[in-house]
Formats: structure tokens, sequence, C-alpha cells
């Protein structure tokens, strides 16, 4: 094994001893953090039929706790990530206030921009990884590191969905 495919067997050997969304979900984190790095992290559900989303982990949970659903507004942010399923990336904190209303929030808490990655199972959208970084974090390089999380954010959600929270 090589050390480029240590972040990868780490978060394989994490998801395989566990049924527990929660611990998928905190390798998840660990992965993205190695892979380009990220000031939070979080994961929600995306629930067409019910109109809603729901946070499902946040490294944050001061800031950003696991709580209630909010409605899914069909806006760009919408178009370009549930209809499109196509990542959402801004890389100023201007850039995020057009889409975020929590803008101040994520700035205070130094972040500035943000990749809303959508997780895509059966067909449809079935939720998002949402990591936030510093301004102009997202470079072409990291944009690019980030599609490692694709395949082991699905494993992640195999298991919330097997668990019976999906």
């Amino acid at each position: 094994m090589t050390d480029t495919l240590k972040p990868s067997t780490d978060f394989r050997s994490a998801i395989e001893a566990t049924n527990d969304p929660a611990v998928a979900w905190a390798a998840l984190q660990r992965l993205a953090d190695v892979l380009f790095g990220v000031k939070l992290f979080t994961v929600s559900t995306v629930d067409m039929t019910a109109g809603l989303s729901r946070r499902l982990f946040t490294s944050d949970p001061a800031s950003y706790p696991v709580s209630g659903t909010k409605p899914i507004s069909k806006d760009a942010w919408y178009e370009q990530v549930v209809a499109g399923r196509q990542n959402f990336i801004k890389n100023t904190l201007a850039e995020i206030s057009g889409h975020f209303p929590d803008y101040e929030l994520i700035g205070s808490l130094g972040c500035g921009s943000v990749l809303n990655m959508p997780v895509v199972l059966g067909g449809e959208v079935v939720g998002t990884v949402n990591c936030l970084g510093a301004e102009h974090h997202f470079t072409p390089q990291r944009i690019a590191a980030s599609e490692h999380l694709r395949l082991p954010a699905l494993a992640a959600f195999l298991i919330f969905h097997n668990a019976g929270r999906g």
C-alpha cells in the first residue's frame, strides 16, 4: 500500500467495521480533510417528496447542530445541485451571501468558500456533502481532489439508508 492510498483504505476500514451512520459520516469528514482540507463539514439529506432538507452530521454542532428540517427552495442552488446534479462552488463570502442567509455566521467561523456535492442514489439526489473553507480555498486542484470523495459519500449514504434512517 502506498501513502496515496492510505486515506481511502482508512475510510474503507472505518465503514467496513460499522453500520452506524455517525461513524461513516465522521470517516467521510476525515477523508475530506485529508484530500483537500475543510474548516466546516456537514452532511444533509434531500427529500424531494417531502420538499425538505435535514442536517445529518456536522463538524461544528455548536454553530450548525444536527436538528430539524428546512424547506427546499427551488432556487439557483437547487437548479445546480439537485436538478443539475453538479457541485455548487463559491469561493468568496460575497458569492456565498447571495445564496445562503447564514453567510455572516459562515464568515465568523473563518469560512469564505463552499463546495456542496450532490449524492445520487437510485437516480435521485438523496443528499449533499457540504465542505467549507477559507476564501479562495477551492482551487482547481482541490476541486479535482474532491471528486475522490464522491464514491465514499455514496457508501456512507448507503450505510445511512441501510440503518433504516433514509
